[in-house]
């Protein structure tokens, strides 16, 4: 019966023409996926070879003042992408990979990021994780929103009823045959993307291929759910794609909406102010107040003579560090307004299976906001140790040629991603029970009040 089943449903040229489009459709957000990959690799080799060139640029012109020099000197911290990246590009797009910072001051610095067309970003990134999580659900609605109302609707659904020991046993044996043939498709386009993008079969490519059956599974329990119902085929597929709407565009654009205006960063704008104000101001200011703040900052640079009668460069380096000092406190307020959003969208994606996958997608593949706020505190680590390296030389007048420029090569941020696989999997674990436990309930019941 169960081989017969199969037969029926693989033979439908309508099932054969959604396989084959939605495996296209597969196949192409894979390459885009690779496309994104090589373009950020190709970034990354030419802004090491940048940083080199223009080194030698500018050693070459400036030979004589190091602290000059260090005024122009910029040094790249690169946020290098895994290869699961290509199938989940994430907040990649809008945010920066690749900084290059001074030793001047950090927060003027710190949130450059290139231009990038808007209209491109309002339409997303056309990777596997958008065709997993946006249109695997309408291919598995497809195939089973008239599974059953098609049997009643063709007279055949009686004779079934009484020549099947158990119906509900009909219905899931119908069921997991589309699922079969969902999952093997799945399988294969996971298969052709390691191959393809070169994914190293570890954690975060097996925690992302369990996320993805899992949430396939969770949207066969929607479907059994619906199904269960024993509507006609007209409500069946209403009720499925009013699901599909609610739960792939209107609860993550609500969630989104209320965390933006809960947690609003209105610091960032008044981060570049104080920063910049900080600094602008102490031209006009004591010298004698401004080294002092900068003293008990870096106490350990108290030894250098600051008291000249022309420019400094360790007064002037002390106007940028007091600017950074104005704005911590602003920068500190966005940074934990943004942990918070972060924090609020995690504990809501517990309750909504689509925003549970989409967010784990992203931090799988280091794409997610929690990853950009590692990398944006990587970036503070990594300005400091610039200014501990080059201060000393700035202060105490080192010769430039003494320094091993070739050594300054860029830096690689490696965000801290940790499979956690009770909370990655729970969420869709308990979904998938509560929509499979309440189809039998509502099937059991509509059988037995008929």
């Amino acid at each position: 019966m169960y081989i017969l089943l199969f037969r029926n449903f693989i033979r439908s040229r309508s099932v054969l023409v959604a396989l084959m489009l939605f495996f296209t459709v597969g196949i192409i957000s894979i390459i885009i996926g690779r496309q994104f990959l090589l373009k950020q690799e190709a970034a990354i080799e030419s802004v090491t070879r940048f940083q080199q060139a223009h080194i030698e640029r500018n050693t070459q012109f400036i030979k004589n003042d190091f602290g000059l020099l260090m005024y122009y000197l910029k040094f790249a911290y690169i946020n290098k992408p895994a290869p699961i990246a290509a199938l989940a590009i994430g907040q990649r797009d809008v945010n920066a990979a690749i900084q290059s910072f001074t030793i001047r001051g950090l927060e003027a610095q710190r949130y450059d990021t290139d231009l990038y067309n808007p209209y491109n970003l309002m339409t997303g990134n056309f990777d596997l994780s958008f065709v997993i999580v946006f249109l695997l659900p309408l291919l598995i609605i497809a195939f089973n929103f008239n599974l059953l109302s098609q049997e009643k609707e063709s007279g055949t659904w009686p004779l079934v009823n009484v020549q099947a020991n158990q119906p509900l046993g009909f219905i899931l044996q119908k069921l997991s045959i589309r699922f079969v043939v969902v999952l093997s498709l799945l399988l294969s386009l996971l298969l052709l993307a390691k191959f393809i993008i070169g994914i190293p079969v570890d954690n975060a490519f097996a925690a992302y291929s369990i996320i993805a059956i899992l949430y396939c599974i969770v949207w066969f329990g929607i479907s059994f759910l619906i199904i269960a119902m024993q509507k006609n085929t007209s409500m069946n597929a209403l009720l499925l794609l009013s699901a599909w709407a609610v739960f792939c565009l209107l609860i993550p654009g609500l969630v989104n909406n209320y965390i933006t205006a809960k947690y609003a960063v209105p610091e960032a704008y008044s981060t570049l102010l104080k920063q910049r104000d900080g600094y602008h101001t102490k031209w006009d200011k004591n010298k004698d107040s401004t080294m002092q703040a900068f003293f008990s900052h870096y106490p350990e640079y108290r030894k250098y003579v600051w008291t000249k009668p022309a420019f400094n460069y360790l007064w002037f380096y002390a106007m940028q560090q007091l600017g950074d000092d104005e704005a911590r406190e602003d920068s500190k307020a966005m940074q934990q307004k943004l942990v918070k959003r972060m924090l609020v969208s995690t504990r809501a994606s517990l309750f909504f299976p689509v925003m549970h996958t989409q967010l784990q997608f992203s931090n799988i593949a280091s794409a997610g906001l929690q990853q950009q706020l590692q990398y944006l505190d990587g970036t503070v680590y990594f300005h400091e140790r610039l200014r501990h390296y080059f201060y000393p030389k700035v202060f105490g007048d080192s010769a430039v040629a003494n320094e091993k420029w070739k050594m300054h090569v860029p830096e690689y941020f490696t965000a801290d991603v940790r499979i956690r696989w009770l909370p990655l999997t729970l969420p869709l674990f308990i979904a998938s029970l509560i929509l499979y436990g309440a189809g039998v309930f509502v099937f059991k019941r509509n059988d037995l009040f008929k």
